[in-house]
């Protein structure tokens, strides 16, 4: 399947049919396209004034999804203000369904599924009046109410149709219907309409928007596996073994000091924990450490010694030391809060989100800052691992030369090259991707990380259903799973908790120095577990997740998820409210359980909120 598209220039006509304001599709500014060359790959298009569209379609036979990149090029003698472009567009697939991806802290990936008929979709008697879905994201935290992900369903036939967007800010799917029962789905940058963008092109210059995916397959998970696989991540030659992550935010939860961290470090020495991180509340004077971000100053009260004792000791202990940062935001406390040539503005004044200021990625003083207080840190005292955090969004757009939508991309757009620059310098750093756990769950970014924190929802419920659901958008090998432990844990919460690590990267955190032996037996043993599927986790492919519950607070039921590499397959099931055992919750899936030989498994699943997880041979 291949991708096509579209341009809208300001002062062109839009098109009729109900549409103006709902979409720019079909306006005057593709009249006169037309194909002027085309090959295996790329096509493109031209006008008689000049300008050209070129759409590069790459095909990845390893994952069977397209690569998409739209190109424009300004060959007009004059200057262009583009207010719409689409990153894809693919017409006429037959479909009835639209499932889509929503999103809010702490309640990721909920999977959302309406039909034509229940959207008021339908053609209409005459074909006349087009009918338009439009959704999206404004603001620099591209996964807040949706994922930039769309799959359309032809349900009679069993074919699904997916997209998905690299979309680190403001962005925009479409999915209309004109006649019949196919849909065209277009998507990109968030246009003027909806995104505040216009973006001027002088002659000769040539702009690329961001890239998309898209994939065909047999059910959701298939079209979101192949989707997933196509994603490229850059990952740290030092991260390469699905290494488990502790991170003492739910021991200390913002205080971290020299004593309790060399105390987690004793407790956890010689389990197989590859990285100990020490997370916010290092910086600055003593206080709230929400208050103090922007100040990366050691705190010396915490830290008298400053940092290179703590990461000296952790190696010392064979584990890799990582290190909380929020780079880009500023808060009260902090001396860059008040820097005011270099923060991020909106109407001439800083633009201010609660406590936040946010810096101008843009601004060399600023980068030339970060890598003092940033790099240097990292490099001074011998840190391989940085987790990066952003805690709030700037909302539509900020002041610049563009309009507000592309002045916001920019300023991420500098963000993603910091994080290149940090490669650049450190190598085997390992990036953890962070965004209020899951803001920042997309492509351009995970694609920049080595793993990423997969929610906030660390003790809640919904921990296995949104570690199960962030499946279908990144690669289970990145997303790290917290397992939150507490002396007061019964044996069924342990498990409920440690079998959902087995659905990403296992991450743990909180009071493991209160563990009795009894309940440290229980976590060694589910590391061992973990080492033994972690392959399946970074190669597999998901084939199942089923959950029967609508509530991400009080789920009921139960959830079932497979995966499977080869001959082998990893089941997951977690027992929510009123629950019924594994076998007669997969025989409703058309599994039987008991067919397969049971080569180890971990947990019991034998009431309501616990879990178990079976490695089997298929």
């Amino acid at each position: 399947m291949k991708s096509t598209a579209e341009v809208k220039i300001a002062g062109e006509r839009y098109a009729d049919n109900y549409t103006c304001g709902l979409t720019m599709l079909g306006s005057g500014s593709m009249d006169g396209f037309e194909l002027k060359s085309e090959n295996e790959n790329e096509s493109e298009y031209r006008r008689p004034d000049g300008l050209r569209l070129k759409v590069r379609n790459t095909y990845c036979a390893e994952a069977d999804a397209t690569e998409v990149v739209t190109t424009i090029q300004n060959d007009c003698s004059r200057t262009l203000t583009m207010e719409m472009l689409t990153s894809v567009l693919v017409r006429e697939i037959k479909a009835d369904r639209i499932h889509r991806l929503l999103s809010f802290w702490s309640a990721e990936g909920k999977h959302k599924v309406d039909t034509i008929k229940e959207l008021d979709m339908e053609h209409s008697w005459s074909n006349h009046g087009v009918r338009v879905l439009k959704f999206g994201n404004l603001g620099s935290m591209p996964v807040r109410q949706f994922f930039p992900f769309i799959a359309v369903e032809d349900s009679k036939n069993g074919v699904f149709t997916g997209v998905q967007l690299y979309a680190p800010s403001s962005w925009q799917i479409e999915v209309l219907v004109k006649e019949g029962d196919t849909v065209s789905i277009a998507g990109g940058i968030a246009d003027r309409d909806y995104g505040h963008w216009t973006k001027k092109l002088m002659p000769g210059e040539c702009f690329e928007a961001p890239k998309a995916l898209i994939a065909t397959g047999k059910s959701l998970e298939d079209v979101c596996d192949k989707l997933v696989k196509a994603q490229k991540p850059d990952i740290s030659p030092v991260d390469d073994r699905m290494g488990i992550v502790f991170n003492e935010y739910c021991a200390t939860w913002g205080n971290p000091t020299i004593d309790n961290l060399k105390k987690l470090a004793d407790k956890i020495a010689g389990k197989g924990i590859q990285y100990l991180v020490m997370d916010s509340g290092w910086y600055g004077k003593c206080g709230y450490w929400w208050d103090w971000r922007g100040d990366w100053t050691v705190n010396k009260e915490r830290f008298p010694n400053g940092l290179k004792e703590l990461t000296d000791y952790i190696r010392g202990k064979g584990m890799i030391p990582g290190i909380w940062f929020e780079l880009e935001n500023t808060s009260q406390e902090a001396q860059t809060f008040y820097e005011e040539d270099h923060l991020v503005k909106k109407d001439g004044v800083p633009l201010t989100v609660g406590n936040v200021h946010f810096l101008d990625m843009e601004d060399p003083w600023v980068i030339e800052h970060l890598t003092k207080y940033v790099i240097g840190n990292l490099k001074d005292n011998d840190f391989g691992y940085i987790k990066i955090d952003y805690n709030d969004t700037m909302g539509m757009g900020c002041d610049g030369p563009e309009g507000m939508g592309e002045n916001l991309r920019k300023k991420v757009i500098a963000t993603q090259n910091f994080f290149r620059k940090m490669k650049k310098e450190l190598p085997d750093l390992v990036i953890e991707n962070c965004s209020s756990g899951g803001h920042r769950l997309e492509p351009s970014f995970m694609e920049l990380a080595s793993m990423a924190s997969f929610s906030d929802a660390h003790e809640c419920l919904s921990l296995p259903i949104i570690a199960a659901n962030m499946h279908r958008v990144i690669k289970p090998s990145q997303s790290q799973i917290w397992a939150v432990m507490r002396a007061g844990d019964i044996d069924e919460r342990i498990w409920y908790s440690i079998c959902s690590t087995f659905l990403g990267r296992m991450g743990l955190s909180g009071d493991v120095y209160d563990l009795n032996d009894h309940q440290w037996e229980l976590l060694s043993q589910g590391m061992v577990f973990y080492r033994k599927v972690s392959d399946i986790i970074r190669d597999g492919k998901t084939t199942v997740i089923s959950a029967d519950t609508d509530s991400y607070n009080e789920p009921t039921g139960a959830q079932f998820v497979m995966r499977v590499l080869g001959d082998k397959a990893l089941i997951v099931y977690h027992r929510f409210a009123d629950s019924v055992d594994m076998k007669e919750f997969a025989g409703k899936l058309g599994i039987n359980v008991d067919n397969y030989k049971s080569l180890d498994k971990y947990g019991i699943a034998d009431k309501d909120f616990s879990a178990q997880a079976l490695l089997i041979q298929i």
